[in-house]
């Protein structure tokens, strides 16, 4: 009997490509690999915690000191003061190479690595040592298959206005705007060194043997198609990843924090809550967060906001008025556990790809505010494609305008407790179920993860397929 793949794991520095990256290692170790994760110190705490019930093992990497413009300290995108120092810190992330192939060199019988598709520089390393090299992205194939289209038929550089409509030439009933791109994407000539960043990414992931995607076949079926008939490197499907964390056990009353205790005594009250978090790295403005408050407010709808600490600029007096059906947290939470829990019914989300599938799979459908990167592409299938959740109006209209209060109280009461709330709902439900069985025996992810790990078996005596 052949021997255990030996796979080794090494996640971009930043949450929300670590979590996803936790629950592959856990994927891979009920699978029987063997699991070697590479982390920076200050970011190891957290996979240790994350994975201190498996097998897997952790490889510490220094994280380069001195970088002009980058705070001292900083060993991830979370902890960035500004996300406009994004590419100093993920170039930064290149002067690891040295320790990197120094630690790689020793480890035995590796099988092959799946890098964070950020990691781009990993391709010269795994080159030099004949490993077979696996791109990781978090995100949708609706997102990977419209850019692609979008950027290869040109189509940002015709519109005048923002807001104009485009159609999308291998998806013609797919609309955008220039406003669902960030920059540098978003004007007719791109430039400038996020450009070279991603265009770097792109290189070394078209070199790579494959593309592992968090996602599942019967949630986005046309696009993995697409991409597996028309693109390449391939990709495989063996998400959800969220699915591969256990359930944890029941705490008693008195173990659980403050908002678990806050959700329990609305659940006794018969009392639904929606859920709002907008993630951890953009800044929300002042007065943006007023307007929300206040819509919430009025809403009369209970709700648990999750806010960024110290970033909670709201009203004077807020808290006090909406004590007996609101709470606002500063802290960490446990955001399984919240879209879990029985209470919550809806989730007013930025639409970060890796809440997305959390919503799906607990079956809690979405009120839809995107901000960065590819959140508006999500934001647009989550809506408009797969139908699992309602977006936020804006009060211009476009896709990036400000949202005053009335917005927000009629989008939260309609996804609580309207008609079209009423039919996402339903809708979602039907992919959470979809979502369980495509993780079990049989099922669409268990199936292609059972023929990867099978086909990384059989690649490992073939060297000449180990790099392209």
């Amino acid at each position: 009997m052949a021997s255990s793949p030996n796979i080794v794991l090494f996640p971009f520095m930043s949450k929300g490509h670590n979590i996803p990256i936790i629950h592959l290692a856990r994927l891979l170790l009920h699978h029987h690999a063997t699991v070697t994760m590479f982390a920076t110190v200050a970011n190891r705490h957290f996979f240790s915690d994350s994975l201190a019930d498996t097998g897997a093992s952790i490889v510490d990497l220094p994280f380069p000191e001195n970088i002009n413009g980058l705070p001292a300290g900083v060993e991830s995108t979370d902890n960035l003061p500004s996300m406009s120092l994004f590419v100093p810190f993920a170039n930064a992330t290149k002067l690891m190479q040295p320790d990197f192939e120094q630690a790689l060199e020793i480890l035995p019988n590796v099988t092959c690595l799946i890098f964070d598709g950020f990691l781009d520089w990993t391709l010269e390393s795994t080159s030099k040592f004949g490993i077979l090299r696996l791109a990781f992205y978090g995100w949708s194939y609706y997102s990977m298959c419209v850019s692609q289209d979008v950027g290869m038929n040109r189509l940002l550089s015709g519109p005048e206005s923002d807001d104009e409509p485009l159609t999308v030439p291998s998806f013609p009933w797919i609309k955008l705007t220039r406003n669902d791109f960030d920059e540098p994407f978003n004007v007719r000539e791109p430039k400038g060194p996020y450009i070279d960043f991603v265009m770097e990414q792109a290189i070394a992931t078209a070199k790579s043997y494959c593309i592992i995607m968090n996602s599942f076949y019967e949630l986005e079926s046309q696009f993995i198609d697409y991409w597996n008939n028309k693109c390449e490197p391939k990709a495989r499907s063996i998400g959800p990843l969220y699915l591969a964390e256990p359930s944890r056990n029941k705490q008693h009353h008195h173990q659980k924090p403050t908002w678990l205790q806050w959700l329990d005594q609305k659940l006794a009250q018969e009392s639904s809550v929606i859920y709002v978090s907008f993630g951890s790295q953009v800044e929300i403005s002042p007065k943006q967060l007023r307007e929300i408050a206040t819509g919430l407010e009025e809403s009369k709808v209970s709700f648990l906001w999750v806010v960024r600490k110290g970033g909670s600029e709201l009203a004077d007096g807020f808290e006090n008025r909406v004590k007996e059906r609101g709470i606002v947290v500063e802290e960490w939470v446990d955001q399984r556990a919240i879209l879990g829990h029985e209470c919550v019914k809806g989730f007013l989300s930025h639409c970060a790809w890796n809440s997305v599938m959390e919503s799906v799979c607990a079956k809690v459908p979405i009120l839809a505010w995107p901000m960065m990167a590819e959140q508006h592409l999500n934001a647009r299938m989550v809506v408009e494609e797969i139908k699992v959740g309602l977006r936020v109006e804006t009060s211009n209209w476009s896709v990036r305008g400000f949202v005053k209060w009335q917005g927000w109280e009629k989008m939260v009461r309609e996804l609580m407790q309207g008609e079209m709330g009423e039919k996402v709902r339903k809708k979602v439900g039907e992919f959470g179920e979809a979502a369980r069985k495509a993780m079990e025996e049989g099922g669409s992810s268990r199936y292609t993860l059972n023929q990867f790990i099978d086909e990384l078996q059989a690649l490992r005596g073939n060297s000449s397929k180990l790099c392209c």
